[in-house]
């Protein structure tokens, strides 16, 4: 049952984080250079472009510029104006946020992914807002891109299980810690020596990421709280959507046997089925307590006979 549940997360399907995270960020990409195009053929200047456009999708080192403009703390991390920048981010993401919901289920990836893109602009603020000689170029630089929500991403997804194999035909396979120092080489390498805000975003990111699970593993769900304003804004937005009542008879009936005359045996029902399935979807699979695994053991032994 559950090899069948996680077939069905591909793309297009409802509700798959993974997809609505690359999707938001191809759109947005897509609309900017767009508009970049627009600038070009009526002859205006890439620096038109930046000051008209740019500015107002990615988080300047100002504090006072950042107070015309606030939303940028959310918006920079889906924004970005370098190709291949984009396209290697995209790469990681999906590598690594694919595992992570194999990992954790669908509804840690974006919460994560808005963790480390915050941490990494709100450090990037301080810096530049604290240390002299970073304050005095705090009006000419910015904050741009997905790297420190990558980062998150990749480090959370490392702390949970950092012996994950990836191409398993290759000698039984790669630790997954590898890929990630592979990843981390590669993203730093590419950042220019001058770009201290670039290198602070990165380490705040990754340090979000590294948090947010150690805080998961000693009960505190940081994810929560996100998950149920996202649910809120769809009831809103979906007013005719009907809410799912469980009732205790549906789930469960008692069966008296021979020798344990009082054994309660959980019945195998559709919607019980769904709601297991659900809270995989939600919180992966080594969060089912025992009970739910033997249902779903025994709803795969009745699909065979």
């Amino acid at each position: 049952m559950e090899d069948n549940y996680r077939k069905k997360m591909v793309l297009g399907q409802d509700g798959n984080a993974l997809v609505q995270l690359v999707v938001i960020n191809a759109v947005l990409f897509a609309i900017l250079k767009l508009v970049y195009v627009v600038y070009m053929v009526n002859n205006l200047s890439d620096a038109a472009y930046e000051n008209n456009v740019l500015s107002w999708f990615f988080v300047p080192g100002s504090l006072d510029k950042l107070s015309t403009r606030p939303w940028t703390i959310l918006t920079f991390m889906f924004s970005d104006g370098h190709v291949f920048r984009f396209i290697g981010n995209m790469v990681w993401l999906w590598g690594f946020g694919y595992i992570l919901q194999d990992l954790t289920g669908n509804r840690k990836l974006i919460p994560i992914y808005l963790y480390g893109g915050i941490a990494g602009a709100v450090f990037f603020l301080i810096c530049y807002a604290v240390f002299p000689r970073l304050h005095a170029q705090a009006g000419l630089v910015d904050l741009a891109g997905a790297n420190a929500s990558v980062i998150a991403i990749a480090i959370a997804t490392t702390t949970v299980a950092p012996d994950y194999r990836i191409f398993p035909m290759i000698n039984g396979g790669i630790p997954l810690w590898i890929l990630t120092v592979v990843y981390l080489l590669i993203n730093f390498s590419t950042i220019s020596h001058s770009d201290t805000g670039a290198y602070i975003a990165n380490l705040s990111g990754a340090g979000a990421g590294f948090l947010f699970i150690y805080r998961l593993r000693k009960g505190h769900d940081g994810s929560i709280w996100i998950n149920r304003f996202f649910d809120w804004c769809n009831d809103l937005f979906n007013p005719d959507k009907k809410k799912r009542t469980r009732s205790p008879k549906d789930e469960f009936y008692y069966k008296v046997s021979g020798t344990q005359p009082f054994k309660k045996i959980p019945n195998v029902t559709q919607q019980r089925i769904d709601e297991i399935l659900d809270k995989i979807n939600q919180q992966g699979y080594r969060f089912l307590t025992d009970e739910e695994k033997e249902i779903l053991k025994r709803a795969a032994d009745e699909e065979e006979l």
